[in-house]
């Protein structure tokens, strides 16, 4: 099947075309079709799959049609989790369309004045991209005009979900025209997504592509045992000077453990800078400009801050701080091994991590393989997570690297501290297992002076 086939606008097949794409992924191929068809969809697709093309190309189509009715307002709106989606969404929104007539974007984020938002809001508009907080609080002041709505499209509806945005989401569905058009896009389609259907949907057709495990095939994952905060900055120092990383997202627990590694990163000769919600939309978005560009190597990031992120160059994902939930560890690997392209996806692990890794296993239904470097072993003997459970490592967890020895199959054990505190607003989504970094500076690596950096990052001699 080709573009082509799907019946788009001339205007749209001309801009994808330009693109350099050719054949539709399976998602736009199943999508595509129903939405050009007026249904109602709840799809599962993963990040990567091509999923915002899945809704934007057909929502573009909508607009080379003439709106019947005259206003401001949107005529599609988007609703993301975190900004750096919405942005993403924005710009597949130009590109594809950049070929239509007077096609308006506009994006309606945290962290955006209110002056210069309600500047965009002023002015006739025809795709909206907005998070459902900052949204809701324009809606709730009647700056926006929702009468011509065409199409509401719910992008990553599972995490909105987990981080209570759903109320938000109803409410402003419930301020949108009962004859819209609804796009439901999630990683998973379960219980709780069924639910929030069939409230916001109609009679929608239900599309579900790869699953997870089928994702992660072409990402090989490795597991380092650590004894404690300097072995463990020990080992993530050999991995990021592994000749065969290009650019690399290092995923810690924290905003203040982000800013304090990528500082210690950066002291260290590390092209690295953090990405996190506490940062304003200047700095996150010279940042990820930075990351597209490859001016960072390195990019040190909280989970809700790194969603989003699709950059083709990032080879390795590095769980510093393992996540909680087995859900977040597949949207973070999942940054690297893009488009078919081979990733490498490693975590250090203690002993408190041993319920974590069991779950993450069985969620995605392979065994992360353990691998031990000469000279950095852990001096801790590992515990077992299951002894009763067999290693089944999958054929990329089977290759090898240089520079990382010999596989050990042992499972886990390790540090003895652990920070209850989750201090990332994610309402306890994220595990800090190891609280050894004091408080450095906040500078980034855009900033040029090392010498203020008094926390060293321990590199391996």
């Amino acid at each position: 099947m080709s573009f082509e086939d799907l019946k788009l606008h001339t205007a749209i097949l001309k801009a994808i075309n330009e693109a350099g794409y050719t054949t539709p992924t399976p998602i736009q191929q199943q999508a595509i079709p129903e939405l050009l068809s007026g249904h109602d969809i709840m799809a599962s697709a993963q990040t990567g799959t091509g999923k915002t093309a899945a809704f934007m190309l057909p929502a573009l189509d909508r607009l080379a049609a003439p709106a019947t009715f005259r206003c401001r307002g949107p005529r599609i709106l988007v609703l993301t989790p975190t900004r750096e989606l919405a942005l993403q969404v924005s710009e597949a929104a130009k590109k594809y369309g950049k070929y239509l007539p007077r096609v308006k974007v506009v994006s309606i984020l945290g962290g955006m004045p209110y002056p210069l938002q309600n500047k965009l809001l002023s002015q006739p508009v025809d795709i909206l991209v907005a998070t459902p907080g900052r949204l809701i609080d324009h809606i709730q002041r009647g700056r926006i005009d929702f009468r011509r709505l065409e199409m509401l499209v719910l992008d990553e509806a599972d995490r909105m979900l987990d981080m209570g945005f759903i109320e938000d989401v109803e409410t402003i569905a419930a301020a949108t025209p009962p004859t819209r058009q609804t796009l439901l896009f999630s990683a998973t389609l379960d219980q709780a997504i069924d639910k929030v259907a069939s409230k916001l949907l109609n009679s929608p057709k239900r599309i579900q592509v790869a699953s997870q495990k089928t994702k992660l095939e072409n990402i090989e994952q490795r597991l380092h045992y650590v004894d404690d905060i300097s072995h463990k900055s020990r080992l993530l120092d050999h991995v990021l000077r592994d000749q065969t990383l290009k650019q690399a997202i290092v995923f810690t627990a924290t905003k203040k453990d982000a800013d304090t590694l990528a500082d210690n990163l950066y002291a260290q000769g590390f092209a690295a800078a953090a990405l996190h919600g506490d940062m304003n939309q200047r700095e996150r978005n010279r940042t990820l400009t930075r990351l597209r560009s490859g001016g960072l190597r390195v990019l040190v990031a909280t989970d809700v801050a790194a969603r989003g992120i699709d950059v083709a160059d990032i080879t390795h994902v590095i769980n510093f701080d393992l996540p909680k939930f087995a859900e977040d560890y597949v949207h973070r690997i999942g940054r690297t091994g893009r488009a078919g392209a081979a990733g490498i996806a490693v975590s250090f692990a203690s002993n408190r991590d041993s319920a974590h890794l069991s779950k993450i296993e069985r969620y995605t239904g392979q065994r992360i393989t353990s691998h031990v470097i000469p000279g950095l072993e852990p001096r801790i003997k590992p515990r077992f997570r299951n002894p009763d459970a067999k290693h089944t490592p999958n054929g990329a967890q089977r290759r090898k690297r240089p520079g990382y020895g010999n596989q050990d199959s042992r499972p886990g054990f390790g540090l003895a501290s652990e920070s209850p505190r989750n201090r990332n607003g994610q309402r306890g989504r994220t595990f800090n297992q190891d609280r050894g970094f004091e408080s450095g500076n906040r500078n980034h690596a855009f900033r040029n002076n090392t010498s203020k950096t008094q926390h060293q990052f321990a590199r391996a001699k």
